[in-house]
């Protein structure tokens, strides 16, 4: 399977009491999400207040989703999970209810060593069939795997097809791209770094920013893609303001407000993660403006 292009990570919407989700205003987001020009769809990942699911919650989620998209864009289910054990089995079920790939990062109280890492994703990559995106992400995961181990587990590891690399760092994507000979498929995880990352050969970029900005990601990785790089600058200086609040001001935070701005209710974030305080409010409207 070959996936490019703008993965986009819908929210995970609740309820007032934020105890129920409502799987409803997961639909319209979804549908929106595929309007604007999403190439995949990403639930359950930091934008999806995956850790703060319960298993049920998780499952239900990753099922309503792919039951939703039907095939029309891939699904890539996210997984973070500290065990194995606990990876393997979200990922055989993200595998059961028809999804694409898995997009997984693994999370760790204790120091990992590469050689852990490394058998962590094979003993994942043995248990399913369907393509694996390795997510490298230290500022919440606590582990950082380098660009020479994830070309190793790409050329070693037979489901490892690509990795969302989300340090901010380009010279990392440089290395992607120099070390494997353009042959590993590498996604931009980090919003600020759109554009540099889409023209050092990244495959595409993995953001929630298309809830808020709509068809504006998808028309960036379309002039780059064409070559036409005045107009991929200034569109991304159109969003650039936009795409540092939604990481600075915590993500799921962000995307909800805004959505509540557009008409849509998804909710708070699940405690003890917060609403935005007045300020924030007030720099998200005017952004959106």
């Amino acid at each position: 399977m070959n996936i490019s292009g703008i993965i986009s990570y819908p929210i995970t919407p609740f309820d007032d009491s934020g105890e129920n989700i409502e799987f409803s205003i997961l639909a319209q987001c979804l549908e929106q999400l595929i309007e604007n020009g999403s190439d995949a769809i990403a639930p359950l990942g930091s934008t999806g207040e995956s850790a703060y699911l319960s298993q049920e919650e998780w499952q239900q989620v990753a099922a309503f989703t792919v039951k939703t998209v039907a095939k029309r864009i891939p699904v890539i289910v996210g997984i973070s999970e500290i065990t194995t054990s606990q990876a393997v089995n979200k990922a055989k079920y993200a595998e059961s209810i028809g999804a694409d790939a898995a997009m997984i990062i693994p999370v760790s109280y204790w120091k990992l060593t590469d050689q852990e890492i490394f058998d962590y994703y094979q003993e994942i990559s043995d248990a399913i069939s369907i393509p694996i995106m390795v997510y490298n992400n230290p500022a919440t995961s606590g582990i950082d795997m380098s660009p020479e181990l994830l070309i190793k587990m790409f050329k070693e590891i037979k489901n490892v097809t690509m990795v969302k690399e989300s340090t901010g760092d380009i010279q990392r994507m440089h290395k992607l791209f120099e070390f494997s000979n353009g042959e590993l498929p590498f996604f931009n995880g980090s919003n600020p770094l759109a554009l540099e990352a889409l023209c050092a050969g990244a495959s595409g970029w993995c953001t929630a920013a298309p809830n808020l900005l709509d068809k504006q990601p998808k028309k960036l990785f379309e002039y780059v893609s064409q070559g036409d790089l005045q107009s991929a600058r200034a569109i991304f200086y159109q969003q650039l303001p936009m795409l540092r609040f939604i990481v600075a001001s915590n993500i799921p935070r962000t995307i909800k407000a805004g959505l509540k701005v557009r008409g849509i209710d998804a909710g708070l974030p699940r405690k003890p993660l917060r609403g935005p305080v007045a300020e924030e409010q007030t720099l998200l409207q005017e952004l959106m403006a």
